[in-house]
């Protein structure tokens, strides 16, 4: 498996990972709109397939945020998705970032559990903050050290 940026062509299987993993799913024109106006944007692949990817920008100067973190069914807990999050956490650390911030759906409580093993920590809550009403958790994770925790 390689982590690799996104290129255009790869848009129709990050598409089917993306439909096929959440509730209410990013169309192809919101992703391809997030990319051109410069987010970070990471594919593993095997082989010749794409099997999971991450989105994340610097939201502001000294905040990175994960956008979107999906794996391919068959691949999960396999891996794919620590590699992506740790390659993402190695170009935030290249901007001296004193905090990375993402938000999950209160009721993913496998997202919720992955995220703590890598060394997030749940900090508040959002109400009502998804389009059918159902509540985010904030996770943050702050390096210690200028290090990001393994």
């Amino acid at each position: 498996m390689i982590i690799r940026e996104f290129r255009r062509p790869d848009v129709k299987q990050v598409l089917e990972i993306e439909f096929s993993s959440f509730k209410d799913p990013y169309p192809s024109h919101i992703l391809v709109d997030i990319y051109n106006l410069g987010a970070g944007f990471l594919v593993a692949q095997q082989d010749n397939m794409i099997v999971g990817y991450i989105i994340f920008w610097i939201r502001f100067e000294d905040e990175g945020h994960i956008i979107s973190l999906a794996v391919e069914k068959k691949y999960r807990r396999k891996g794919v998705g620590s590699s992506l999050v740790w390659s993402a956490l190695d170009i935030f650390k290249k901007y001296n970032l004193k905090k990375i911030k993402l938000e999950v759906r209160i009721g993913n409580k496998a997202a919720r559990k992955f995220y703590q093993e890598i060394g997030f920590e749940e900090k508040e809550f959002l109400p009502s903050y998804y389009d059918d009403g159902e509540d985010a958790v904030v996770m943050e994770m702050i390096p210690i050290n200028d290090q990001f925790k393994l």
